[in-house]
């Protein structure tokens, strides 16, 4: 395996001038493949210049926001750097949430325009009476009986470059949050941010060198997705776009295309390893596995370690911080050094403390963790209020997770402070259960929730995936805990399910799985 590359980082102005730089110095070098399809930095530059006037033209304004829903695909890109050039903020929305979700996320956005895929059109349609306001609507496939395909829209307007002067504080993009509790809120992530996220990634962990393959499997209207697409494209890579995440022919694309860089939530490495393929995958070229967005199990990462023989890094962070906080670089990820269930120290430029009952909590001590940066967002979309609760005077940005530091420094994630358990007075936090239970030979996937107990108050139980031609055995399950972690937080019952319900983050929906324990009572966590 190569030594990592000392990456030296294009001088820009804005994000727009990533691709501008590209152009002029690599205009020919491939920037984006996607399916059948390959874009040059070249053709990336004419075409998002041509999208930023065929937006001016339909009216757009600065700080605009233009929305889009649609899986996977090239034109995303061309759609982001055109809003980009020509001052708008992208709003992408999750393919996955429901017509009245979508309805209100480019409702509360103010959407005026949008592009949107073949597979969402009839949605949008039987929508038409909820989005008043949604006046143009382009189609990124052609063939739509009304609405014009977003190549042929483009293609329409000049290719030269509008060249609107951009400011620190001007909106990149708006990513919702997923939404799990309460409505969700628009984070506005700006050019400051960005520039923030550049200069942290490319000093850390995003050690992407010009032509290298890049893996963009993590959803577009996702932080991971959406940044690892920027990055490879600020440092000259080759983006492999998929349409959505499909095992199998992510681990062919492996092969074919020499990938050099992925990101895979760790639901995605454990499906990995599962896949009947994967023993016949090529994964020689894979030197770097950037993992993160939801906890992984020890069990997990060892086994990936060994079938990928990649480098690992783990990044910790959220929407609200561009994605930033820790990282986790792959000489920690030795397992004599105690150090895999953590996710690192702080990535250069962002600080991080985690904090109890108003003060800074001790070695060891769990309390929720706040992070200050440049790369922390610019506040919640038309919610001030929610803003103003989440950062303080200071700067300081409330996670919302637990966690803790030990004497090394490091930082080790229990779970969201909402999804703690509290039984008997005692705290249990399900991702090191869930990290027990994973150890366990029968079984493949695995979520641990409180669950109402006259008693106790709330009592640990697991929810568990079996691996194929396991037999259920609660029992034999549950002493294996007992040797792994303390009898308070061992699992007092199992149920079995097929799948586990997750976001498309990879995260569990654990208010999916608490719901039916708790109807009609009041839930006095979180």
């Amino acid at each position: 395996m190569p030594d990592a590359p000392v990456i030296v980082l294009p001088e820009l102005s804005c994000a727009a001038d990533v691709v501008r730089h590209h152009a002029r110095v690599r205009p020919d070098a491939v920037a984006l493949v996607f399916q059948d399809e390959q874009v040059t930095y070249g053709e990336l530059d004419v075409l998002s210049s041509r999208c930023a006037n065929a937006l001016l033209a339909a009216g757009v304004r600065p700080g605009e926001r233009v929305g889009t829903l649609a899986r996977g695909n090239a034109d995303f890109f061309i759609l982001w750097f055109g809003c980009l050039k020509a001052g708008a903020c992208l709003n992408p929305v999750n393919w996955r949430l429901a017509p009245p979700e979508v309805a209100f996320i480019l409702k509360d956005a103010g959407c005026r325009l949008a592009v949107i895929g073949a597979d969402y059109s009839a949605m949008i349609e039987g929508l038409a009476g909820d989005l008043p306001d949604l006046s143009t609507r382009i189609q990124f496939e052609p063939g739509h009986a009304a609405w014009p395909g977003f190549r042929d829209w483009i293609g329409a307007h000049s290719d030269v470059d509008p060249r609107r002067e951009a400011r620190p504080d001007d909106d990149v993009i708006q990513l919702y949050t997923s939404g799990t509790t309460g409505l969700p809120k628009g984070v506005q992530l700006t050019e400051a941010n960005y520039a923030a996220c550049f200069r942290s990634a490319s000093t850390a962990w995003a050690l992407i060198e010009p032509g290298d393959a890049v893996l963009v499997c993590m959803p577009l209207f996702h932080v991971a997705g959406a940044n690892l697409g920027m990055l490879g494209l600020l440092m000259g890579g080759r983006c492999i776009i998929m349409r959505e995440v499909d095992v199998g022919l992510m681990l062919r694309l492996f092969g074919e295309h020499g990938v050099r860089h992925a990101f895979l939530a760790p639901a995605i490495i454990n499906m990995v390893l599962q896949h009947p393929d994967q023993a016949q995958a090529d994964l020689s070229r894979l030197d770097y596995v950037y993992y993160g967005a939801s906890p992984i199990s020890e069990e997990v990462l060892t086994r990936a370690q060994a079938r990928f023989g990649s480098r690992f890094m783990q990044l910790y962070g959220l929407t609200e911080t561009i994605g930033g906080g820790c990282y986790l670089p792959p000489e920690a990820h030795d397992a004599a050094l105690g150090k895999l269930r953590s996710c690192g120290r702080p990535s250069p430029g962002y600080e991080i403390r985690v904090r109890i009952d108003g003060r800074d909590a001790a070695v060891g001590e769990v309390g929720e963790i706040e992070i200050r940066s440049e790369g922390i967002m610019k506040g919640y979309w038309n919610r001030p209020d929610a803003t103003a609760q989440s950062i303080d005077a200071e700067g300081w940005f409330r996670s919302g997770d637990a966690g803790f530091f030990d004497a090394d420094g490091y930082l080790f994630i229990h779970d969201r402070v909402k999804d703690m358990i509290v039984s008997g007075g005692e705290n249990v936090y399900p991702a090191e259960v869930e990290n027990a239970l994973m150890s366990h030979p029968d079984v493949a996937d695995a979520a641990v929730i409180g669950v109402p107990d006259d008693r106790w108050g709330e009592a640990v139980k697991a929810i568990v995936v079996l691996r194929p031609g396991a037999a259920p055995d609660p029992e034999s399950i549950i002493a294996h805990c007992r040797t792994q972690i303390a009898g308070y937080k061992t699992p007092k019952t199992i149920d079995f399910i097929d799948v586990l319900p997750r976001n498309p983050s990879g995260k569990v929906l654990r208010r999916e799985l608490r719901e039916p324990y708790w109807r009609g009572r009041e839930r006095r966590v979180g």
